[in-house]
């Protein structure tokens, strides 16, 4: 009997996951390809101004510091 009732339970999880996996809207490669190439960029442009604020806090603060 549990066995059963394992094996109902097991079926229906199943068949509820099919069905939400059927509501996914997939984009389709040509936009994935894009979104991609826009994180990346704008990553990059993150990074590099991360960059360039730490080099002028470091050299402000070793100008602060050294008087």
């Amino acid at each position: 009997m549990e066995t059963a009732k394992k094996e109902g339970r097991l079926s229906r999880w199943w068949n509820a996951l099919k069905a939400e996996f059927n509501k996914i809207i997939w984009l389709n490669k040509k936009t994935v390809i894009k979104q991609t190439v826009i994180v990346l960029v704008v990553t990059l442009i993150v990074a590099i101004l991360i960059t360039i604020i730490d080099r002028i806090v470091q050299g402000g603060l070793g100008i602060i510091l050294t008087k």
